[in-house]
């Protein structure tokens, strides 16, 4: 079912935080352009537990996209420590990254990333296979999921048979089948209009009062107002961090 649209004035459920998924500390990353050497992050630390409904703004070149590659296991630290779910990701190799990409996290992009020549059954059923879950279980959960989202009419649907706001719906429901520890969300409405969006953050609105940890990267202020914690950061570090307006 579609929910309908979250008011910001309206009382909001804040949960009580639960265990710590993500621990950040003292994290730099530097990049080398041509001689150029490029601090992106500058000794960053956070944590982050699980029932938290996150936002993280920034200008541009404040370190915003770079932190998000790295809470999601991205991308790794030049130095410093990151621990997800207990688990050093400084230290570990491409498998081991690729192996919490796929059970732990879940993406949502700005540009949906949808495979255009696959259904949305097929879109949402990626992760699962990655898994190597079998056909049958993939097909079941992929279609409760997608019927979730309000969904459960378009599974056969292609993306270019779909409306902005429903492919962003079956990027979140790809984001959701694997039952993740987070949602990370990359400017998840910057290709949307505004009502559109509103609709989008209404679904995270529930999402997060189901149960569910949310991350949301974004540069828009009204979308931030839906977290429930904003750190806000500017030239690699860390310039606020607390609760949302």
């Amino acid at each position: 079912m579609i929910p309908p649209t979250v008011s910001r004035h309206a009382p909001r459920t804040v949960r009580p935080p639960g265990a710590l998924v993500i621990d950040i500390e003292n994290v730099t990353k530097l990049y080398k352009m041509g001689a150029e050497i490029i601090h992106a992050l500058r000794g960053v630390s956070l944590t982050i537990h699980r029932n938290e409904y996150l936002a993280i703004m920034g200008p541009s070149g404040s370190g915003k996209s770079t932190m998000m590659n790295m809470l999601g296991c991205l991308d790794t630290p030049t130095s410093g420590r990151y621990e997800f779910a207990g688990k050093n990701v400084a230290t570990m190799i491409d498998d081991e990254l690729a192996e919490i990409r796929n059970r732990e996290i879940g993406f949502v992009f700005q540009t949906f990333n949808l495979l255009p020549r696959s259904d949305a059954l097929h879109n949402v059923e990626l992760p699962l296979i990655y898994a190597g879950l079998s056909a049958h279980v993939r097909r079941e959960r992929a279609l409760q999921t997608l019927q979730n989202v309000g969904l459960g009419d378009r599974v056969h649907h292609r993306p270019n048979e779909l409306s902005g706001g429903q492919r962003q719906r079956v990027a979140i429901a790809r984001a959701l089948v694997n039952n993740p520890s987070i949602i990370l969300a990359d400017e998840p409405t910057g290709n949307l209009d505004s009502k559109t969006g509103e609709e989008i953050m209404a679904l995270f609105e529930l999402l997060y009062e189901q149960g569910n940890t949310i991350i949301v990267v974004t540069h828009e202020e009204d979308i931030a107002r839906h977290a429930r914690r904003v750190v806000r950061l500017r030239d690699g570090l860390i310039e606020s961090d607390g609760p949302a307006d």
